[in-house]
């Protein structure tokens, strides 16, 4: 979970399964990584900012990361334990819970991460921290491509460059490279799950045209979405 910082868009990380420890106060810049995995929080703390929003947590908590999706984390000073599991595919999750038994969890992962994963059951939902304008903006730039952020800055009584220094400083990325990596994400998912069109999972996300979302694709995944559907039905 060291990833390369770049300033204007996510980075690729290594996804390390298993038991990890975070270094205390230290910032982890913006990052995605290639599978989805979950993250059980065992001891200390930490701030994540990403594609779903900003949360809070420490132990007991789990956060759920799907293919490709971005996030900053800053470490709190304790530091903080965690054990990455991957996504179970026997049933969907919320995006951040409270996990019943954190410590069996991260007893049965000593053997097997796999079947670890089949142990995260919910007992309470996480709410993001959505309190402040960078929260707000975020909101609305993971679910509408039309969001003017000059306009939406007018309506705050704040700078445009305001708004792109204090939303880059909390979630890692520019707005607008923010809103076009859901964009992307959306897509993707999109192709993963449905078999429409290419064109028309474009329109629907709202891209200009098919060769607009393959871009997308390709810059956030690294694989054409032709590619991505022939490896699906092999």
């Amino acid at each position: 979970m060291s990833p390369r910082s770049r300033a204007s868009r996510s980075a690729i990380a290594h996804t390390r399964l298993g038991r990890d420890r975070l270094v205390a106060g230290t910032v982890m810049q913006r990052h995605r990584h290639t599978i989805g995995y979950v993250a059980v929080v065992l001891a200390g703390d930490y701030l994540e900012s990403g594609d779903a929003g900003r949360r809070r947590v420490g132990p007991g908590d789990a956060l759920v990361h799907r293919p490709f999706e971005g996030h900053l984390d800053r470490i709190g000073p304790r530091g903080a334990v965690v054990v990455n599991v991957p996504v179970p595919p026997s049933r969907p999750l919320p995006d951040a819970f409270r996990v019943s038994d954190a410590d069996a969890v991260a007893r049965a992962a000593e053997s097997d991460v796999a079947a670890a994963s089949e142990l995260l059951e919910p007992a309470a939902g996480i709410v993001a921290v959505e309190d402040d304008w960078p929260d707000q903006l975020a909101a609305l730039l993971r679910f509408r491509a039309d969001v003017q952020i000059t306009e939406w800055a007018d309506t705050m009584d704040l700078a445009p460059a305001t708004v792109s220094r204090g939303f880059h400083a909390a979630f890692g990325v520019p707005p607008a490279r923010y809103r076009a990596e859901s964009r992307a994400r959306r897509a993707f998912a999109a192709l993963c799950e449905r078999d429409d069109p290419l064109v028309q999972i474009a329109l629907a996300c709202g891209f200009a045209d098919q060769s607009h979302l393959s871009r997308a694709i390709v810059e956030l995944t690294g694989i054409a979405p032709a590619a991505w559907r022939r490896n699906a039905t092999h």
